[in-house]
């Protein structure tokens, strides 16, 4: 039941859908009553619910042409008041003015709204007195265009600065995903570099006397790798100081602790299992703790964006590469600001040199698929 009404709300989410739905929501009443008035013999109010039907339609292009539907609307309604079908304005110029706010900014909305104006004050400030109405055209021309295109305007304001604040934030987690991830190369180099730098010494000392020669590019190798040590550490340091956090503690994390991932994603309420396939090979220190992250987020992930889900893990390695799939068959929530674990992932996988693939599943849930390649020894 609760996914089939999130399926319905969806389905009217998508702009083209929520725009036919309103215009038959307000057209329908009107038609509902031109029939009558036509049954009746009143054709001038029928003419009147004609009038309001026909600006409704406008509003099928709203989004797309704000500008345009708010043209024809006024156009409409001044006609009408001149032709006493209607009196004031009706709901079609309110919802096209406050497309104009909500799609357009800058000059544009300044100029239409100023249009606007003129034209709904001319032709209300003539035909009220010729009707012998009341003074005052000019002050409802001004609260009909001003009040729904300010609407418009403050709603674009917020929906601008809630996405600046989203890019923001997604910018900020990918330079500390960077960061995480410069710290965990510098474990792995710098161990690599270690090994060397001893491999070469213990090489060294056994040369015979007479090995002068490779003697010398032994030592110059010895003296390169110190210095590679010695600068990576300089920029550890600088990325530590830059990212105000603890160093990462992923040297404790890889393929091997999968289970016992599952074992806590489960305990925290979301039912998963884990396949691997083929024969399990001892990974690369980058690429173990890619895997590890990838599983990791993307089961964070469906715990937080997901509604009544499970998820399964499958690991595959294959002679040149390892693939690790997570899926889902949740209903994605509403409701709640994005997360970030996508673009960590992405970093990851890239420098790697792999691939990432993610997004929803034809059938439900969410897919995250990395291929990583390995190096032949």
């Amino acid at each position: 039941m609760a996914r089939t009404f999130m399926k319905i709300v969806r389905f009217f989410r998508r702009p083209r859908v929520l725009d036919t739905a309103l215009v038959v929501v307000i057209s329908l009443p009107a038609a509902i009553g031109m029939v009558s008035m036509i049954v009746q013999n009143e054709a001038l109010t029928a003419l009147g619910a004609a009038h309001f039907l026909v600006g409704a339609l406008f509003l099928l292009m709203r989004r797309g042409r704000p500008v345009l539907v708010a043209g024809l609307v006024t156009v409409l309604d001044v006609v009408g008041i001149a032709t006493q079908l209607v009196i004031v304005t009706n709901v079609p110029s309110a919802i096209a003015y406050y497309s104009v706010g909500r799609y357009t900014g800058g000059r544009t909305t300044v100029i239409t709204s100023a249009a606007g104006f003129v034209l709904y004050a001319t032709a209300m400030e003539l035909f009220w007195r010729v009707q012998g109405g009341a003074q005052g055209g000019w002050l409802a021309a001004l609260f009909a265009v001003a009040v729904p295109v300010g609407i418009g305007q403050l709603v674009r304001l917020r929906t601008e600065l809630n996405e600046r604040g989203r890019r923001e934030a997604t910018e900020a987690a990918v330079r500390a995903e960077r960061r995480r991830i410069a710290r965990e190369l510098h474990d792995v180099v710098a161990h690599h570099i270690t090994v060397i730098n001893a491999l070469v010494g213990g090489a060294r000392a056994t040369l015979p006397p007479e090995h002068d020669v490779t003697r010398s590019a032994l030592e110059s190798a010895e003296q390169t790798a110190r210095q590679a040590m010695s600068e990576m550490r300089r920029l550890l340091d600088v990325l530590r100081a830059d990212g105000n956090e603890g160093p990462d503690a992923a040297t404790g994390v890889g393929a091997k602790r999968l289970p016992a991932l599952i074992k806590e994603a489960e305990s925290a309420g979301l039912p998963a299992g884990l396949a691997v396939i083929g024969e399990p090979v001892e990974l690369p220190a980058t690429v173990d703790h890619a895997v590890y992250r990838i599983v990791q987020e993307a089961l964070t992930n469906t715990r937080k964006h997901a509604v009544s889900a499970r998820a399964s893990v499958r690991l595959a390695y294959e002679p040149a590469a390892v693939e690790v799939e997570v899926i889902d068959d949740g209903l994605a929530k509403e409701s709640g600001a994005p997360g970030f674990g996508l673009g960590g992932m992405a970093e990851r996988v890239a420098l790697c040199g792999g691939r990432l693939s993610t997004g929803p599943r034809p059938g439900g849930g969410f897919r995250v698929h990395a291929r990583i390649p390995l190096e032949k020894s």
